[in-house]
C-alpha cells in the first residue's frame, strides 16, 4: 500500500515597530512607563516590533512541501512583503537567489492573501510548522489582521497550551514544553539549535531579526525576503530532525 501524501507548511514572519509619532502622548507615556534612562527607552521602542498593536508585519515567509513515501517535493517558497504601499495586488513576482518568489504589496492585502492561502486547495490539509509560532507568529498574525480589518480564515491558536495537533511549534518540542533560561530544557534560539544539529543557520549570511527594521527602512526588501525564507527552510530541516529522533 502506498503511503498517504502529507503536506507541511512552514510559516515565519518578520516585524518592525510602528512609527513612534503614530502614538499619542498618553500612549507614548504608557509604552515608556518605568523606562527611565535613554537606553531603556530606546530598548522599549525596539521591543514594540514584538507586539501587533505597536508593530507591523514586514513580511510573511511560506514554505510548502509535500511528502509521499519519504520523497519530499517543494511546492511553494514565497515571501509576501509589505512595501508600505496601498497596492491591493503585487505588480509581479520577483525571483530570489534561493529559488523563492517575492511579492510586494500592502500589509492588509498580504494578510488577506495569507488567510486565503491557508484555505486554498493547495494548503487546506497542511500541517503547520513554526519556531515560536505559538507565542509569537500566530497571535501576531491574528491580532494584526483584526487591527487592519481582515478576518482570519481560521483560529491558528486552537487547541490547548500542551495539545494542538494541527501545528508543530519546534520551540515547544525542543524544550519539552518546559522552557527555562538554564538547564536541560533551556530555550535556545533558532540560530543556536540549527548549528547544534548541523543545519546551516539562516543568520549565516549576515542578516538576523535585529537588523530587519533598519533594512526595511532602506527598502532592502530582497535581503529581508531571502533571510525570512532561509528561516523557513532551516525550520523545515530542524523539523525533520525532531520528527526522526524525538517525535513519539
Amino acid at each position: 500500500m502506498n503511503a498517504a501524501m502529507e503536506k507541511f507548511l512552514v510559516i515565519d514572519i518578520e516585524t518592525s515597530p510602528l512609527p513612534w509619532e503614530s502614538f499619542d502622548q498618553a500612549q507614548q507615556a504608557y509604552l515608556l512607563a518605568r523606562a527611565e534612562t535613554p537606553e531603556e527607552q530606546e530598548e522599549r521602542k525596539k521591543q514594540m516590533a514584538l507586539a501587533p498593536l505597536t508593530g507591523f508585519i514586514v513580511c510573511i515567509g511560506l514554505y510548502l512541501v509535500e511528502r509521499e513515501s519519504d520523497i519530499v517535493t517543494e511546492r511553494k517558497r514565497v515571501c509576501l512583503m509589505n512595501d508600505r504601499s496601498d497596492a491591493d495586488r503585487p505588480d509581479c513576482a520577483l525571483d530570489l537567489s534561493d529559488s523563492g518568489k517575492l511579492y510586494c504589496y500592502s500589509e492588509r492585502a498580504i494578510l488577506r492573501d495569507f488567510w486565503a492561502f491557508l484555505r486554498s486547495e493547495d494548503c487546506r490539509t497542511a500541517h503547520y510548522i513554526t519556531f515560536n509560532g505559538r507565542m509569537f507568529d500566530f497571535p501576531f498574525l491574528m491580532l494584526r489582521s483584526a487591527v487592519l480589518g481582515v478576518r482570519p480564515s481560521e483560529n491558528l491558536l486552537r487547541g490547548t497550551r500542551y495539545s494542538y495537533e494541527h501545528h508543530t511549534d519546534l520551540l515547544d518540542e525542543f524544550t519539552f514544553y518546559m522552557p527555562q533560561t538554564v538547564g536541560a530544557t533551556r530555550r535556545y534560539n533558532l540560530d543556536f539549535l540549527t548549528k547544534a544539529f548541523g543545519i546551516e543557520s539562516p543568520k549565516s549570511h549576515g542578516v538576523d531579526g535585529t537588523k530587519v527594521a533598519a533594512l526595511y527602512g532602506e527598502q532592502r526588501y530582497t535581503e529581508i525576503a531571502e533571510y525570512c525564507l532561509a528561516d523557513v527552510v532551516a525550520t523545515w530541516q530542524l523539523y525533520q530532525v525532531w520528527e526522526r529522533y524525538l517525535k513519539f
